[in-house]
């Protein structure tokens, strides 16, 4: 495992946020989150994809998740860039997925 690694966020070329690796359940990944000052401004979207997920309304996911990632970048713990993710963020808790290719629609 792969623990202690950090993945990074960015909103308009600012680090915003951190996600320390801390356990994997394939395809995702789950880890402790480090919200930066840039952060509070997309929180918002993080608590309204977590009231889709609990209100299972998959449309609203999906339209949450692509703001999400139309908002954001994220980069390996070795700097690469991701190119297409999901990501879950509640309090100090994150999970996400990543491809190094963009998802498939459908």
């Amino acid at each position: 495992m792969d623990a202690g690694r950090v993945w990074r966020l960015y909103y308009r070329g600012e680090l915003v946020g951190e996600i320390e690796e801390q356990s994997h359940d394939f395809p995702w990944t789950y880890g402790r989150f480090r919200p930066l000052l840039g952060f509070e401004p997309l929180r918002p979207l993080f608590d309204a994809r977590n009231a889709a997920l609990d209100a299972d309304d998959d449309g609203a996911m999906i339209r949450i998740d692509d703001e999400i990632g139309a908002a954001l970048t994220m980069t390996h713990p070795d700097g690469r860039q991701v190119a297409d993710f999901l990501l879950s963020i509640e309090d100090d808790e994150a999970g996400f997925r990543w491809l190094d290719e963009p998802f498939e629609d459908g």
